[in-house]
């Protein structure tokens, strides 16, 4: 919902950040990878409790994720890169409940479980209006730098991403935290699945 407000707000920084990673050699390939194993470590982190120690290497891969499709364009923005970022980002996004499930199962399993079935109910609605886009031809004017054409909804990047730096900053409302967030999910589904039957009829 705010993801295209915060794209703009952030999009000089980014874009500083991303010509002063270019002169250092990295590529956008590289960024992704690595914003990837940060992501890991923040899950690793959160499963034995080291909660705000996840929260900031959560803070730090997502930053590397929104400057590898800079520094992409700065360059020469690929398929392949698009797909590896994509990818790469649904298993961190997986893996930040399973943390949680992991660090303390007796409380956490089953409301982790309800949250990433309801990444799934988001994942796959996003994908598939993704594909059917792609063989359709259409584009999105509003954000022509991504890889693809997606819906938005209620639950996008940016506020998953404060729902995981709450639930790191009180891991003991983890429970509500996740299934509050689950059934935000569940509506962008549901309207996904909504809009994408209307657009494609």
């Amino acid at each position: 919902m705010f993801d295209r407000f915060v794209s703009q707000m952030m999009a000089p920084s980014i874009q500083r950040l991303a010509r002063q990673t270019r002169r250092l050699g990295l590529t956008a390939n590289q960024l992704t990878l690595l914003g990837f194993v940060l992501g890991l470590l923040a899950a690793f982190l959160i499963a034995f409790e080291a909660y705000l120690a996840g929260a900031v290497a959560i803070l730090a891969s997502r930053l590397l994720d929104a400057l590898d499709g800079a520094v992409a364009r700065l360059t020469q923005a690929t398929d392949a890169g698009g797909f590896l970022d994509i990818a790469l980002d649904f298993v961190f996004y997986a893996s930040i409940p399973l943390a949680f499930a992991v660090s303390d199962p007796a409380r956490n399993a089953l409301p982790a479980a309800v949250l990433l079935a309801a990444f799934i109910g988001t994942g796959s609605s996003f994908l598939a209006f993704a594909v059917m886009a792609a063989k359709r031809g259409l584009r999105n004017l509003a954000t022509p730098n991504k890889s693809f054409y997606f819906l938005g909804g209620l639950t996008e990047a940016s506020e998953t991403l404060l729902c995981f730096m709450a639930m790191c900053v009180w891991p003991g409302l983890f429970i509500e935290l996740a299934y509050g967030f689950a059934a935000l999910c569940a509506i962008t589904t549901a309207t996904r699945i909504w809009w994408g039957w209307k657009t494609f009829q």
